[in-house]
Order: C-alpha cells, then structure tokens, then sequence
C-alpha cells in the first residue's frame, strides 16, 4: 500500500513538472514551492529515519512529524502566495508563526537531505547557519555584522536568496526533466542499445570490453548525469566481461569507475551541476557545452588509450563472438539514437534545454513504437514519469540545502572576504589560486555530490579565479572538473568502491588505479584555464586546430607512461 502511495505522489510531481514546463504559465517561485513539497513528501516515504533500524516506532513518529512540519510551511506559502509575494522581505517584520515555519522547513529540510545524501552536507549547512549567528562576535576579516533571527528566517525561507534560490530553481525547471528524459531512455530499451553499440564499435579491437565500458559510460553517463548510477548500470555487463578477457578486477573496476565519472564531463546532457552553471554564469547552455566537448573528448581518448596499452601489454583477446550483437539487429535499431539527436539539433537550433527536452521525451515514445518488444504504452509511460520523479528528489533536496550555504555566504559577504584571503595566499599567483581550489573542491566533493560541491566552490572561490582575468566559463568549468573527479579521488572514492563491489576487487586498490586512470582529468583544468582555445573560444582556426593536435598527442604519450611499463622495451 506505502509503495502504491509513493508511486502516484511520483507520478503526480512529474506530471506536474511536465504539464508547468510545457504550458509556462506558473510562476517561479510558486514552481520550486512545488517542487520542494514534492521532494520532500517523496525523501521522507522514501528513506527511513535510521538504515540500521528502518522499522523502528520511533523512526515512523519522527517520519510522521517531518511530514507534517513539511506540509504546513511549504502549503502556507503556496495558499498564501499573492501575500508572500507583495511583502517586502527584511522591511516587513515576519509573524510569530510566520518565523515558526521558517524555523520547521530548515529543521526537515536538513533531515531529508541527511536521509538522502547523509550527514556531510547538513552539517556544512549548520555550519553556515552559525556563522550567520555568531558573526558579530567574530573578530578579524571573518566577522561580519550579524543576523537577527527574523533576517536569517527572512533569508532562508522567504526571499529567492535561500532555499528558494537559483539552484532549487534549476532543479525545478531543467534538472528533472532531464532525469524523466533518462528514465524514457532506460524503459525505452536505449541504454541497451547504447551498450550494444560500443559492444559493436570495440569488439574486434584488443581488450575490447574495457572499450566497450568506455564507450558506454560516456554515452549513457551524459543522460543519467551520476558517476554512482553510471557504475551500476554498466558496470553490471562491463566489469564481468573484462574479467573474463583477463584484465585484473581492480583494473576492471577502475575503468568502469573512471569512465562513468566522465560522463557527466560528455555534452549533450552533462548532468544536473551545468545546469546550475547556466544560472551562474548567465551562459546560454549551447555555449557551456560547446566550450566543454574538447576537454571531455581529451578524457575519454586518454582513458581509451590507456585500455588499450595495458590491453597490448597482457596481449588480451577481443569480445568472443557469442556476446557480439548482430550487425543486423544494431542497424535496424538505430533509430533509438534520435531522441539525442533531437536534443543536439534543437539546442544548435537556439531552442531551450526545457522545449529540447519535453520534445526528445515525446521522441522516444514515437521511435518506441518502432520496438514491439519496448513498445511504450499508457503504463509504462507513467513507469517512466514515476521513474524519473523519484530519481530527481535526491537533487531537488541538495539543491534547495545548497541553498542555505549560498544565501549566507553572499548575504554575509564571506565571498567577498574569501576572494581576498585567496589571493592574499595566493599573492595573485594563478597556478597557486588554481591549485588551491582544485585542493578544496576535491575535499569538499569527497563528502558531497557534484552539484552541491560545484554550487559552494562556485560562490567562494571560482570568483577568485575570475579576478586573475581567467574567462567565467574557464573558470567554472575548473570547478566543476574536480567536483566530478572526487568520484575518483582516493580515500574517499565513491565511484571507485562501488565498482569495487561488483568486481569483488580491493576498494582502496581500486581507487588509487581509478586515479591513475583519470589523471588526465586532473590536468585539462589546468590547461584549459592558461589556454582557453581548449575551450574553442578567442582563437583562430589554425590555433584551435594546432592547440587539440598537440594535446591528443600529450594525452597519448601520457597515457602511455602511465600503463605499466608500456613504453618500457627491452633494447
């Protein structure tokens, strides 16, 4: 009955994104209002209070009473919308209960983000929250002139600077669509196809299932937009075959690791965290994407070649003829490839991610009926919506958490003091500036995903960086390269270990053979950031053309130095 329940609220939240996407008659605001109550209604039937002890009494009365301190400030501001919205926020003095609602979303809000993602980013918030409170008895650069608790309530809760802010707004207008956009994909048979086609593409070549992996993380990564997701879904095919080649397990994990981390790096989708980066930046999305496909390209060879060097060195087999698809069978199922192509066509054509995306999400319904096996239905096209809508609460709730450190970070002006200690430090120095950030946005997404990571770095140091006249876009896709190859970055590797699960591999082994697979992710940044022609942008054709031939060609050279003892040869 509970998964009856949860199915059709799902089910109701993606109707509801898709419906307000395609009529764009709701205004902001009231959106991620909906949003959130959503999102949260859906963490909090969908985690339990403790893992240890999920049916615990104790856990559903708190579950209940989270439900309701959730309904009733967020159901207020939808009733009392036109009200909220006439009110001059920090002038207009909130009401008693208007405070005692602020107060009971941030209090559910943190528990439905600790449910879903755990402790790191709740306790980042606290701490923001009181550095807020305290901030008039701090001494030195860091102190600031203090909030009352009215103004933090006002902050938080009832302007566009806090929880409601950009980034729980790109949840609400892009980020979920493309998550329902995935999960058509998933039900309409083409990530299966995704992993035919790189079967096909690799399999007469040497080592050919690590290429496969590869291939199929880097197309399938881009939709789902999770290097965790990514490892799941693929690595389930990819690690067991390359076992069977005869690639180690640490280095059947480390690829499967490696390549899905990438995949939110691959245009066309890029997942949640470029979305945010539009809204940041004020960059039209067609450009970020234009600006990110070298670089991305660079990462994917250099993984390629460095399977394929171990791949010559312990002289492996291609893929055996029984796990080949048939030619006949790939091509007849090609037309499974046009909802992305219908994404790229109409985001070259200045279409919006939004309209781009409801009319690739119609696309496969279309091109399913081609399928008599994956013939989407009334059924499962709500399976799909439903889907979709509860793989987008866990980036609805970070968003909207990511919010409070974004509020009071600006409100505060620790931005601004940050960007003065950073380059104090750095003494205006840009590889030192460069260096730093990498360091704490690797840090900072050992504990955290990739949006929320991008979104605190974003805000307090990427303005650093843009000070040392490094272009924004450089700038952000700095950032946004080291929230994602925390993934990888040993002690905490999250996509390291659990490839290590599937191939019963040694996690920590895995993780220092995942970061040797993904140096070349640890080092675009830095070239991208010194010369943006990386970046297709303030070159000439004959420097953008000379600038991608000699990084392919340091990309391959390191790649092999980094296989053991590839280049090594007995004279």
């Amino acid at each position: 009955m509970k998964e009856k329940i949860i199915s059709c609220i799902a089910l109701i939240f993606g109707i509801f994104h898709l419906y307000t996407s395609f009529m764009g008659n709701l205004d902001p605001y009231r959106l991620r209002e909906g949003h959130l109550l959503f999102a949260m209604v859906l963490i909090l039937l969908l985690k339990p209070a403790s893992k240890k002890h999920p049916d615990s009494k104790a856990g559903k009365i708190w579950t209940w009473a989270a439900l309701i301190c959730t309904v009733l400030p967020l159901g207020y501001m939808i009733l009392d919308y036109s009200n909220l919205l006439n009110r001059m926020p920090y002038v207009q003095e909130l009401k008693s209960f208007q405070y005692v609602f602020a107060v009971m979303l941030v209090i559910v809000l943190l528990e439905g983000t600790r449910r879903s993602l755990g402790m790191a980013l709740p306790i980042v918030a606290v701490i923001t929250i009181i550095y807020a409170a305290v901030g008039q008895y701090i001494p030195g650069i860091f102190g600031h002139q203090g909030f009352t608790r009215l103004e933090m309530a006002d902050l938080l809760v009832y302007t566009t600077e806090g929880i409601f802010g950009m980034a729980l707004g790109t949840s609400a207008t892009f980020v979920i669509l493309f998550i329902i956009f995935g999960a058509f994909l998933e039900k309409a048979g083409v990530a299966e196809y995704f992993m035919d086609l790189a079967c096909a593409l690799t399999a007469k070549s040497k080592g050919g299932p690590a290429k496969m992996s590869v291939i199929s993380s880097a197309l399938f990564g881009s939709v789902s937009g999770s290097a965790i997701a990514n490892v799941a879904t693929t690595g389930q095919i990819t690690i067991p075959l390359m076992k069977k080649t005869g690639y180690k397990p640490e280095f059947a994990a480390a690829v499967e690791a490696v390549a899905s981390t990438g995949g939110q790096l691959m245009p066309p989708v890029m997942g949640a965290a470029v979305f945010v980066m539009c809204d940041f930046t004020g960059i039209p999305y067609v450009q970020i994407l234009k600006c990110a496909i070298l670089p991305a390209l660079l990462f994917y060879s250099a993984v390629f070649f460095m399977v394929h060097f171990e791949a010559v060195r312990l002289n492996l087999s291609s893929i055996s003829l029984e796990n080949m698809p048939e030619k006949r069978k790939l091509l007849r199922g090609s037309y499974q490839l046009l909802p992305l192509a219908a994404i790229v066509i109409m985001l070259a054509f200045g279409y919006s991610p939004t309209y781009a995306c409801l009319l690739a999400i119609a696309s496969i319904v279309v091109v399913s009926w081609l399928n008599p096996e994956k013939r989407m239905g009334l059924g499962a096209i709500c399976e799909a919506i439903t889907s979709g809508a509860k793989g987008a609460v866990g980036v609805a709730v970070t968003c909207a958490t990511a919010g409070i450190v974004v509020g009071i970070v600006n409100y505060s002006g620790l931005a601004l003091k940050f960007t003065s200690i950073m380059l104090a430090i750095g003494k205006e120095n840009l590889l030192i500036v460069l260096i730093l950030t990498a360091i704490a946005t690797i840090i900072l997404g050992m504990g955290l995903p990739t949006t929320p990571s991008y979104i605190v770095v974003a805000s307090l140091m990427v303005p650093t960086i843009v000070k040392l006249d490094i272009p924004l876009i450089a700038a952000h896709l700095f950032a946004f390269y080291f929230a994602n190859v925390a993934n990888i970055t040993p002690p905490v590797a999250l996509a390291s270990y659990t490839a290590a699960g599937l191939a019963e591999s040694e996690p920590l082994k895995t993780g220092v053979l995942g970061f040797r697979l993904g140096i070349v992710a640890y080092i675009v940044p830095f070239m991208f950031a010194y010369n943006t022609g990386l970046l297709l942008i303030g070159s000439s054709v004959f420097e953008l053309v000379l600038v991608a031939a000699t990084s392919f060609i340091g990309v391959y050279f390191l790649a092999g130095a980094s296989a053991d003892g590839f280049w090594i040869r007995r004279v």
